[in-house]
């Protein structure tokens, strides 16, 4: 297969399409210059009141009854589904919904006789549905030019790029709170969904009934969660390689059975999160690249242009020519093994015979490969995060070049951190403060080794 570009960029900010192995993968994970945003701003870059008084008045409309008085964070299983590298969590229905970090809505199919909300297009909760324009999605909102016509939503597959009007509808999932250890006992978490035609949902595992957004926006999962249960407006990610990961909605703490007495919430390094407008993205800001400590040839402003995006729905991380050649050629000097250089893998294209690398409690024996963050973080692979096995014999780099986009290109982000980078590794989003938390899971435990027993 091969690394299509598709964080590149839509006169309407991006999507990633992706596939996984064995067939093309696709980038849609992209921004023209015409941006992208995410409701996330630093303190800096606030709002402006009249946004915020529109997005309170739309929670309150939302009539989302907390159904329970407590405020622990609220905790869902993540699965990997095999086929398509696609994360999944259990909502509506306990039916399985991709998570999209990009994702501005939760949608789902619907039974024909599921009433939706009569929301009018001038409705504040209308504003919310219709305030990212799906890209190639052209006729998204223009049936509210008269404010008195009921509203649409229009939910969008990541993978294939394609959407569909649908209704808005009240539902509602069920969930366990946790104290971070364990399940403590199942709430409902009320919500407002919209629904999409069954022609919405080729591309997505099997069995999945719609996506789960988890952007910044008041109609995506952390919101609704948030106001329906009253719980921090974070979340915590910690995506698995294999078997179920965790989302928690409302923060830590944070414990693997292995290291029962330390949260690992209190191990996280930070970094800002920035947002571009029109765009659902989580952006992070990038200073340089380096292999085993030695900085690429690539400039700051490089990877400012563009930006650097986190997304779920790309297997692996892909970079623009301009990046990915400079690191690919400094990952082949450090490693100095082209003796056990193989022909590529597609859709890698820098492979090795992997009998002959060595191996390490942090996976192959191979340099480092570290991005330099905003605030002076690093955040670092190792082989685990770097290499995957494409066959019994075969490793590869699992870093990409975007296909179809010109170096240097500014209309589309320099790196986009995929999937299989962010797994094992424990993710905070915190909407107020505007940032990334991040750390790697021990080496001796993963993210599904979390108890989703009620007992520990």
């Amino acid at each position: 297969m091969i690394f299509q570009d598709h964080c590149k960029c839509d006169p309407h900010p991006g999507t990633i399409k992706e596939q996984t192995h064995r067939m093309p993968l696709r980038t849609h994970c992209t921004t023209r210059s015409s941006s992208p945003s995410i409701h996330i701003r630093r303190s800096k870059m606030a709002r402006p009141k009249p946004f915020l008084l529109l997005l309170a008045a739309a929670m309150s409309l939302l009539v989302l009854p907390r159904l329970a008085s407590c405020a622990d964070p609220v905790l869902f299983p993540v699965a990997k589904d095999a086929a398509t590298s696609l994360y999944t969590i259990p909502l509506r229905d306990a039916a399985n919904h991709v998570i999209d970090l990009a994702g501005p809505l939760v949608w789902s199919t619907c039974a024909d006789d599921h009433l939706a909300v009569p929301y009018k297009c001038s409705d504040p909760v209308c504003k919310i549905a219709n305030a990212y324009q799906p890209p190639g999605c052209s006729h998204a909102g223009r049936h509210c030019k008269d404010a008195k016509r009921t509203c649409k939503a229009y939910p969008y597959n990541p993978v294939t790029g394609k959407c569909a009007a649908g209704k808005l509808i009240h539902t509602r999932f069920i969930a366990n709170t946790t104290d971070g250890k364990k399940p403590l006992s199942q709430v409902a978490v009320r919500a407002v969904g919209a629904c999409a035609p069954p022609e919405l949902l080729p591309s997505l595992p099997s069995g999945a009934a719609g996506v789960a957004g988890l952007a910044g926006s008041g109609l995506a999962l952390p919101a609704q969660v948030g106001a329906s249960h009253g719980v921090a407006k974070k979340f915590l990610l910690c995506l698995p390689r294999r078997g179920h990961g965790v989302a928690i909605f409302g923060g830590g703490p944070f414990f693997l059975p292995e290291q029962s007495t330390n949260d690992l919430v209190s191990t996280l390094a930070y970094t800002p999160l920035h947002s571009r407008k029109g765009n659902p993205l989580y952006y992070i800001s990038v200073t340089g690249i380096a292999v085993n400590q030695a900085r690429l040839p690539v400039s700051g402003h490089a990877l400012a242009t563009g930006g650097v995006v986190l997304c779920s729905r790309v297997p692996y991380t892909a970079l623009r020519p301009d990046v990915y050649r400079s690191l690919a050629d400094a990952f082949e000097r450090a490693l100095a093994r082209g003796d056990a250089k193989v022909p590529a893998v597609a859709p890698f294209q820098l492979c090795y015979r992997s009998s002959m690398l060595g191996n390490t409690l942090l996976g192959y024996a191979v340099p480092d490969i570290t991005l330099t963050l905003e605030g002076g973080k690093n955040w670092t692979f190792t082989g685990s995060s770097s290499m995957v096995d494409v066959n019994a014999q075969t490793a590869c780099l699992a870093f990409g070049e975007m296909k179809g986009v010109k170096p240097r290109d500014g209309s589309v982000p320099a790196v986009v951190v995929g999937g299989f980078q962010m797994e094992n590794y424990l993710l905070q989003f915190d909407l107020v403060k505007q940032q990334l938390g991040f750390a790697r899971v021990p080496v001796f435990t993963s993210c599904s080794n979390f108890n989703f027993k009620k007992s520990y």
